[in-house]
């Protein structure tokens, strides 16, 4: 394995990571809204806005800066 594909790995599971974690949080926001876990409903919006990042816009930040050439 040469050096461009074991950075192409690396990227591929930090996105896979960060596309889980924001799945995660996204999900117990929701929770959270519904009442199915015992904290108060105003928690869940900041966990909803984060898993939302996390999950549709960080990866496609870090996809696109990745992208570019190095200048």
């Amino acid at each position: 394995m040469n050096d461009n594909e074991a950075e192409a790995k690396k990227r591929f599971f930090i996105l896979s990571l960060l596309r889980l974690g924001g799945a995660v949080f996204l999900a117990l926001g929701l929770l959270i809204i519904a009442g199915k876990i015992d904290m108060q409903k105003e928690l869940g919006i900041p966990f909803v806005l984060i898993g939302f990042a996390d999950f549709l816009i960080m990866p496609w930040w870090l996809a696109k800066r990745w992208k570019t050439p190095d200048a």
